[in-house]
């Protein structure tokens, strides 16, 4: 095969490559376009693309009591889940990497099963149990459900940054006299910050977009946004619903660019 014709083979190959990535992106964001205009809708039905423009169901959404319940649970759902899986999963990382006990390795692939389960699965299970120990319906009980669904997220993120992270530097700390906890907090936090601000944000997101396992566990008063917006679909076809995915699919974006310009930081 001569230079030329191997040049164009390349080019080709790297043409339909980028046409792949394009299409799968197009794919991707697709619902994206189709939902954000169909909240700004003036009919009573989901209508694409709208004929008339309204901010009608994004007033709806933010009058309604029922609504604005639900969100305030999931809000307070997701805050309280990140808030409790980043420290845990910040230790079993951090025990993870530095160990090479067999029992370690076997509590790694025991945090990672919510990961690896169905979720439909674990969501059977979880209502079983909470049956049994009065847990359903409860803002306690959807907190650790999140928190259990959370932690392979924020266990693997922390795990990338300490595994490409100097860990000599830390010893260094300790030998000049600091204990664990404080070079890990000096020496150690400060150089994984990335990793720390991707595990936080997908905790945040894990527990503000479930939504199986809030189908078996939550309800009345703290039923999630997720959970209701699931009811409606299935009750009637409300366009507030759009309104919302929109107002996600914002707050999804801006935690994002917040958390790309902190790793750029």
């Amino acid at each position: 095969m001569t230079m030329f014709a191997y040049l164009r083979q390349l080019r080709l190959s790297h043409v339909l490559f980028t046409v792949l990535v394009a299409a799968i992106l197009l794919y991707l964001i697709v619902p994206v376009l189709i939902v954000v205009p169909m909240s700004f809708s003036e009919a009573r039905f989901l209508q694409f693309p709208p004929k008339e423009w309204s901010l009608r169901w994004y007033e709806a959404f933010f009058q309604s009591a029922e609504w604005m319940s639900a969100a305030r649970v999931s809000l307070i759902t997701a805050v309280v889940t990140t808030a409790v899986s980043l420290p845990i999963g910040m230790a079993a990382a951090y025990a993870i990497n530095n160990s090479s006990l067999k029992v370690i390795r076997t509590l790694q692939i025991v945090l990672l099963l919510p990961m690896m389960v169905p979720i439909i699965l674990i969501a059977a299970g979880v209502f079983f149990v909470y049956a049994r120990v009065g847990l359903i319906s409860s803002l306690t009980g959807l907190v650790l459900a999140h928190i259990m669904l959370a932690l392979p997220y924020v266990i693997i993120a922390l795990l990338a940054g300490l595994r490409n992270f100097d860990m000599s530097q830390e010893m260094v700390a300790r030998s000049l006299g600091m204990n664990r906890f404080r070079a890990f907090m000096a020496v150690t936090l400060p150089q994984i910050k990335p990793s720390v601000v991707s595990a936080t944000l997908f905790a945040f997101i894990t527990s503000l977009d479930e939504t199986v396992v809030a189908l078996f566990i939550s309800g009345g008063d703290n039923q999630t946004l997720t959970k209701r917006m699931f009811t409606a679909l299935r009750d009637e076809i409300d366009p507030t619903i759009a309104a919302i995915s929109s107002i996600l699919i914002l707050a999804s974006l801006i935690l994002v660019v917040v958390a790309g310009r902190n790793k750029q930081g």
